[in-house]
């Protein structure tokens, strides 16, 4: 047998080799994180604070933008903090807590987004009995088994990976630790844990994603029946903002986790990974709050309320 030199740590890499680049990467990554971060918990204070938005919908919109906040913070702190101090070496543990996140919090949006197109399909489809659907148990049901499946799932995927050895190269050439790229320098023969894991998430996903196909297939064909143009721009202008980030959240996932490893990744590889852990965050809040007339109103009275509040100390 052949001598090995095990892995104890892994070196990611970035975009760039220049010292000079990567400074300014890990500056341009720090920007989008902050503007992230501070929408999602704009949002997520206004839903919390604001009476007039404790609607089933809003309710998942606040799980969503936790779940983009939590998804953002897992991989690009690092990333600045390696960018800002020329130090990509991470830990097995610090890896293996990158995949358990990234990939937990990953799924959970999925089953998030879900659990969104439903809401829309029984708002749009049955309107009569929303609030009967849609009670305060219901939602929570789902919030609650969206979180717990995507943690389970997170935990399986996880173990699978980092139940075999890793030896030769300790070079991941990606921003953050990911599949394809352990599995490269995996020294185990059998990875049937591994790819059973694959399996059942991509059945998952592609479940989800017939599931929201469906529901709106039923709520196109109820669309096209309103009567007036106003009311179908209306509904049609709420609805596909939902499906494009969808879209782009499972398509660029699909394709970081299932697409075959390669010897030489190439510099797409880590844009989709960018687009897959950064944009559904910076995303999500303007779609859905910033052209939303309800957010708009919440955030004046939240900025009328906080000025209330300052003048009473002057």
């Amino acid at each position: 047998m052949a001598n090995v030199t095990l892995v104890t740590e892994f070196l990611l890499v970035g975009f760039s080799d220049v010292c000079k680049l990567q400074t300014v990467y890990g500056m341009l990554f720090l920007v989008i994180y902050l503007a992230a971060l501070m929408s999602n918990l704009l949002i997520i204070t206004l839903i919390t604070l604001d009476l007039q938005l404790q609607t089933p919908m809003y309710f998942f919109l606040k799980n969503l933008s936790l779940l983009d906040i939590f998804l953002v913070s897992v991989p690009i702190p690092k990333y600045i903090v390696n960018s800002l101090t020329h130090n990509n070496s991470i830990s097995i543990l610090g890896c293996a807590f990158q995949l358990l996140l990234m990939t937990s919090f990953s799924a959970g949006e999925i089953f998030v987004l879900t659990a969104m197109s439903y809401v829309r399909y029984v708002a749009i489809c049955c309107p009569l009995q929303y609030e009967v659907i849609m009670n305060r148990e219901a939602c929570a049901f789902m919030a609650s088994v969206s979180w717990a499946v995507g943690g389970l799932f997170g935990t399986v995927y996880t173990a699978g990976t980092f139940s075999m050895p890793f030896c030769g190269s300790s070079v991941i050439p990606q921003f953050f630790c990911d599949i394809p790229s352990l599995l490269r320098i995996s020294c185990s023969e059998t990875l049937i844990i591994i790819y059973t894991s694959i399996g059942v998430g991509t059945c998952l996903g592609m479940s989800c994603f017939i599931c929201i196909v469906i529901s709106y297939i039923y709520i196109f064909s109820t669309v096209m029946k309103i009567p007036t143009t106003k009311g179908q721009s209306k509904a049609f202008s709420t609805c596909l903002p939902h499906l494009i980030v969808f879209t782009v959240f499972v398509i660029t996932a699909y394709f970081v986790y299932l697409k075959p490893p390669s010897n030489t990744p190439s510099v797409i590889d880590r844009l989709l990974s960018v687009i897959y852990t950064v944009i559904p965050p910076v995303l999500n809040p303007v779609i859905y709050s910033l052209r939303n007339n309800d957010m708009k109103r919440a955030l004046m009275r939240f900025l009328k309320k906080t000025d209330g509040q300052e003048a009473l100390f002057i």
